[in-house]
């Protein structure tokens, strides 16, 4: 199913606070809102591409917690409030430990309004290619040092970085770095196929 897009009149534009309940509320839909305040309702995974997201998410994670003085790691169920006031909701997430202890608890405890450092966004057999690199350039513009867009299905990957070029990894025989972002992290694509 296509990612349904729910268009709200400007003057009816929902706080932060009411996006959260109504997402709460809704726990079975993915929910996320553009930059012009429109919602985007998306069903929840497929079992493929959710089990390629419990594999990323593993391995992810596991570099998460041997480097926990780095930063904290986040799953595809946390949304998190951009400068352009959209809330996106990445497959993976992380935030340098410093930015995230500068939230306060009631900020932590919601869509936290900060930009993640680092993101990875899967693709699923739904989603439309043209717009998740769209979406991946929103993340950039919103101040992601270091984001990455990975489709299984043709096996390609997308390198996202401030002022560079996006460079294209085709195959998954390879291996994404974290590079300066993410020390020591790497992801062997072998394990996504």
């Amino acid at each position: 199913m296509d990612a349904l897009t729910l268009i709200i009149p400007k003057e009816d534009s929902l706080t932060d606070d009411e996006l959260f309940r109504i997402c709460s509320a809704n726990k079975e839909l993915r929910i996320e809102r553009d930059e012009l305040g429109q919602l985007i309702i998306m069903s929840p995974a497929g079992s493929f591409s959710s089990n390629k997201n419990f594999i990323l998410n593993s391995i992810f994670g596991a570099w998460v917690e041997a480097h926990s003085n780095l930063g904290v790691g986040f799953d595809s169920s946390g949304g998190f409030i951009l400068p352009d006031r959209s809330m996106r909701s990445p497959d993976a997430a992380w935030i340098k430990k410093d930015r995230w202890e500068a939230l306060t608890l009631e900020s932590q405890e919601k869509f936290a309004p900060i930009c993640p450092d680092f993101i990875i966004e899967l693709r699923s057999k739904s989603d439309k290619l043209s717009q998740l690199k769209d979406k991946m350039e929103k993340w950039l513009s919103n101040g992601c040092s270091l984001a990455w867009l990975i489709d299984p299905i043709e096996q390609k990957s997308y390198i996202y970085m401030p002022n560079e070029p996006v460079t294209e990894i085709i195959g998954f025989h390879n291996k994404l770095y974290g590079d300066k972002v993410l020390p020591e992290f790497e992801l062997p694509l072998a394990r996504l196929i």
